[in-house]
């Protein structure tokens, strides 16, 4: 068990600050830089991306701005961690950050979040994927709310084939609906849309699996939403899902290496489609 080096493409790092929750509460789901990493090297996750919290809590009020620049600093002074950089289109110092922040080696993506952030992507979405386009670059989003609907962010992956858009929380609905995500990548005109296993509807039976069976392992992505769920429970749903030990790679390392290129930082020369890596 846990003898695949993982990536975890979805994690957050810094103090939790959800409104209305008892203060003991955020603070079980609060960890800094360094305990985040801990926790990844202790189940044998070798990378793990992460957003700071302070670019999303509490509610309305995150400071994406303040949220970037430390991330900067503290993801470069801490093994195991990069960054995604935390764009909000209504700040428009945030899309220069993130031109910035792109070109350095340990920021390898975008992070939106329409919910905490409070616009409906809808009508924000088309700036930001637009300039993640002309950078190539990788987006991830929460999905699927009804400020973040799967089905609306896939329309804009749709008109810019030249990103790649990473859909959050395989199994969030804002209406109980867990197959937002996955019908979404169905949707999807050019095998730019993914999505990852955060959710914690993931411990959900035979959810993985299905998502497997639907989409292929080649859409799936590792995810622990690390510090808010447990990092060890997300990753051994994924080490014990009814699957072959093929897309298990695939979901828990290979496909993040593929769609990040991050070949040169893990020591493998080559992903293929068919998962075969070459170190």
């Amino acid at each position: 068990m846990f003898d695949i080096p993982a990536i975890d493409v979805h994690g957050h790092y810094g103090r939790n600050l959800r409104e209305g929750v008892p203060d003991f509460v955020n603070d079980f789901m609060t960890a800094d830089a360094a305990e985040v990493a801990r926790r990844a090297r202790a189940v044998n996750i070798a990378w793990t991306i992460v957003s700071p919290l302070q670019s999303l809590f509490p509610r309305f009020h995150g400071d994406a701005v303040a949220g970037n620049n430390s991330a900067a600093r503290d993801i470069v002074a801490t093994d195991g961690l990069l960054q995604y950089v935390v764009i909000d289109p209504r700040k428009p110092e945030t899309y220069q950050q993130a031109d910035e922040m792109l070109r350095q080696p340990r920021c390898v993506g975008i992070k939106i979040h329409p919910e905490e952030h409070g616009y409906p992507v809808a009508e924000f979405g088309r700036p930001m994927f637009e300039f993640a386009a002309e950078r190539k670059a990788v987006i991830l989003s929460h999905s699927s709310e009804q400020l973040s609907l799967a089905s609306d962010l896939v329309r804009f992956a749709n008109e810019f084939p030249e990103m790649k858009l990473l859909l959050a929380h395989i199994g969030c609905g804002w209406d109980g609906d867990p197959t937002h995500q996955v019908r979404a990548i169905q949707s999807s005109r050019h095998g730019n849309v993914f999505a990852d296993t955060s959710s914690a509807r993931s411990i959900t039976p035979n959810l993985i699996e299905w998502a497997v069976g639907e989409i292929g392992a080649e859409r799936v992505l590792f995810g622990t939403d690390t510090p808010l769920y447990h990092t060890s429970m997300q990753r051994i749903r994924i080490e014990h899902a009814q699957i072959s030990d093929r897309d298990m790679r695939l979901i828990l390392r290979e496909n993040a290496i593929r769609l990040f290129g991050l070949q040169e930082l893990t020591g493998v020369t080559e992903v293929a489609a068919s998962g075969q890596a070459t170190m």
